[in-house]
């Protein structure tokens, strides 16, 4: 039986954290799959061609023959499911839902680090001004959880790798290639993580002048 064709969708300057996650996902599980970039400064997905795909008009967004489905998190929990050969989520119950609360939690909260912290940082190496009294507090608060999953400097969050892992490392890389202070054991731990091939294949991707 054929397995159906999978197209990712993802943003034109290849930046965002979501879909690099689902890039990543896809890599690891070895699927053949085609990269579709949407320019969102064209606003490319507010198109009726792209809302009629996606229902949430973002990215990423996974075309699995006549499915389709958006939200990082969705995605990944659905690859691993539809193709469990190779997991990407701890086969463990505990540790599943614990990688999964940390995605949520990387998603939902530290907006100050985020804002003041964008991709542009990881991906283009832009350098921005110093955290303000909210950013820092967000960078403790991540630095803080950061070491309490990592106790004893394991090599990944759970035992063997996880696509938790990749969404904590693009947050502490928002400082750490800032240059901003972070503890040696979790640079070491980043540093790790990016090295990964699947990680590798997306950070080398050719960007458009910004």
């Amino acid at each position: 039986m054929n397995r159906p064709s999978l197209r990712l969708y993802v943003d034109a300057q290849f930046t965002s954290p979501y879909a690099m996650c689902v890039f990543v996902a896809l890599r690891e599980k070895g699927l053949a799959f085609d990269t579709v970039t949407v320019d969102l400064d064209a606003a490319q997905n507010q198109t009726a061609d792209f809302a009629q795909l996606s229902l949430t008009q973002r990215v990423p967004t996974l075309e699995v023959g006549d499915f389709a489905l958006s939200e990082s998190s969705a995605i990944t929990e659905y690859l691993d499911e539809a193709y469990p050969e190779t997991p990407v989520y701890p086969t463990d119950p505990k540790q599943r839902a614990r990688a999964r609360q940390v995605q949520a939690w990387l998603r939902s909260d530290l907006l100050p680090i985020r804002q003041e912290r964008s991709t542009l940082v990881v991906f283009y190496g832009q350098k921005m001004p110093p955290l303000s009294p909210e950013a820092e507090a967000a960078a403790r608060k991540l630095i803080s959880a950061a070491q309490a999953l990592l106790v004893g400097n394991p090599p990944n969050l759970f035992g063997d790798w996880s696509i938790a892992d990749v969404d904590l490392a693009v947050m502490l890389n928002r400082l750490i290639l800032n240059g901003d202070p972070v503890p040696a054991d979790l640079v070491a731990y980043a540093q790790r993580q990016w090295q990964r091939p699947s990680v590798q294949a997306w950070v080398n991707q050719q960007r458009p002048a910004l």
